[in-house]
């Protein structure tokens, strides 16, 4: 099965808001985003324990959903799991996405929407240092 269409992710949804506030401060709690995906057969996968320490930990940063923000296996276009389309490490200061948020931040490239996630880490690191 080959992806590479657009796919929608919500953004800032983890229960605990301060492990992805660095790469979602400038997004809406829940607010769907347009990314383009083009990585073949890949997918999220990792043991029950370590997806329920993901969960618990706040560290799904963003999860493949519907355009009206549902996370649902038909909106999942690659069978991860738990919807699973990036997550951050326990501090929140790495990301790791299979979407490619560097093809959506200019209009010229197809759009703004992951423009977002670059000025959420300037603003981030603006913050830090302070």
């Amino acid at each position: 099965m080959t992806n590479n269409h657009w796919s929608p992710l919500p953004a800032g949804s983890p229960p605990r808001g301060d492990h992805v506030d660095t790469f979602t401060c400038q997004c809406q709690k829940g607010q769907v985003l347009q990314i383009p995906i083009s990585h073949h057969e890949g997918n999220y996968y990792a043991d029950e324990d370590t997806l329920r320490e993901l969960e618990d930990n706040g560290q799904v940063a963003f999860r493949y959903c519907s355009p009206k923000g549902e996370i649902t296996q038909e909106a999942n276009p690659n069978g991860s799991l738990h919807n699973i389309a990036g997550i951050t490490n326990k501090r929140g200061n790495v990301l790791g996405i299979m979407p490619h948020p560097e093809r959506v931040c200019e209009e010229k490239t197809g759009g703004v929407d992951w423009a977002m996630l670059f000025q959420s880490v300037a603003d981030w690191q603006r913050h830090v240092k302070a």
